[in-house]
């Protein structure tokens, strides 16, 4: 999901197993379609473009980077504070790759994978990232992976 709470995969108007010509050509089109310049000349919308095109901006860039894109349907793009923390994110992308070969071959998930580094994380800090989370899920996830 984005910060707004949309699915980036919706805003382009792609399916999960878009291309990434296929995710460069939706978003060519809806950039085009929702561009502000082409809503000057009726305020009532002006506003409304403005904010898709920013969200069209924001899903092109996590979709069309394959490592971000990766860590998005991990459900873990809201642990990334920033793009400059390029070590974080390589560590991520190294994650999402070892539990996907991890759950091809033992049945465990990336939903594992997440609870067990939202275990990891401080009260504060998950506080500070917005994930707040029924703690008796994360330990059955945290259990279920330590079994595995």
């Amino acid at each position: 999901m984005s910060k707004a709470g949309t699915c980036y995969y919706s805003v382009l108007g792609i399916c999960k197993q878009a291309s990434a010509s296929e995710i460069r050509d939706a978003y060519r089109r809806q950039a085009l379609k929702w561009h502000p310049d082409r809503w000057t000349r009726n305020p009532n919308v002006a506003g409304e473009a403005k904010k898709r095109f920013q969200e069209i901006q924001e899903a092109y860039s996590v979709l069309s980077d394959k490592g971000k894109r990766r860590i998005y349907d991990a459900g873990l793009l809201g642990l990334l504070a920033d793009d400059d923390d390029e070590g974080f994110l390589n560590f991520m992308q190294e994650m999402v790759l070892i539990m996907q070969n991890v759950k091809s071959q033992e049945g465990n998930s990336l939903e594992d994978l997440r609870g067990s580094l939202m275990d990891m994380m401080a009260e504060d800090e998950r506080r500070k990232f917005g994930f707040d989370w029924d703690s008796s899920q994360t330990a059955r996830n945290r259990a279920r992976f330590a079994d595995a």
